[in-house]
């Protein structure tokens, strides 16, 4: 309980960075949707180091459903946690949205209006999901301590070099349809994105155990 507690309250926190510095990068940016993105970018960036390091002895703070798929694709979890850590990052990634809205004045939840569609975003979706769970994975493996800041740089460096910005997380995807604000996306959007992210993930994990960690039995 502890563990799904400490994903469920990391997960939330994401979202409440998120959408909370994509509201306050847009209203402060005067419409310089770079500017907003910068600010978007390195405030989660920022946010998930903290939240890594806080988060990271209570559950590991996977923060994500596909960092669990793939932790237990690989070892590092077992398959009977599975639905308890993305059941309470789905919850969390809504109570975020709720958090962000409120410290801003908004409705708790407000259908996006974001369109993120076409095929282009989909597979940037699948390489920007396959570089951070590459990311977690080794880095998680050979240079444990190093894992927050190079997941942090990975998802800044997403926000910039994909068409998706890298949302590289289902429970970030669900939730930030619930948001009609600089971080959404519309509903209908949704299932190729984590359809792409779930594609991104299991290649990282046929690569990581080709690639990253010679020897060991497939």
């Amino acid at each position: 309980m502890r563990a799904l507690a400490a994903e469920f309250l990391a997960t939330g926190l994401l979202l409440a960075v998120v959408v909370g510095s994509g509201i306050m990068g847009d209203r402060l940016s005067g419409g310089n949707v770079a500017v907003a993105l910068l600010a978007n970018s390195l405030a989660t960036g920022a946010g998930l180091v903290a939240l890594i390091l806080t988060f990271g002895p209570a559950s590991g703070a996977h923060l994500n459903p596909v960092v669990t798929l793939a932790a237990a694709a690989t070892g590092g979890i077992g398959w009977r946690q599975v639905p308890g850590y993305v059941t309470a990052q789905i919850a969390g990634g809504f109570g975020g949205v709720v958090l962000a809205h409120a410290m801003f004045g908004l409705p708790a939840f407000v259908a996006s209006a974001h369109e993120r569609s076409g095929f282009a975003q989909a597979l940037a979706e699948a390489v920007a999901t396959a570089c951070l769970v590459l990311v977690v994975l080794s880095c998680g493996r050979h240079r444990p301590t190093a894992t927050p800041f190079a997941v942090a740089a990975m998802v800044c460096a997403g926000y910039w070099f994909t068409s998706s910005t890298s949302f590289a997380n289902p429970a970030v995807t669900l939730a930030r349809a619930a948001t009609d604000t600089f971080a959404g996306i519309r509903a209908v959007d949704v299932p190729a994105f984590v359809g792409a992210q779930l594609v991104g993930a299991a290649a990282a994990v046929l690569v990581f155990r080709w690639l990253l960690v010679p020897g060991e039995r497939r």
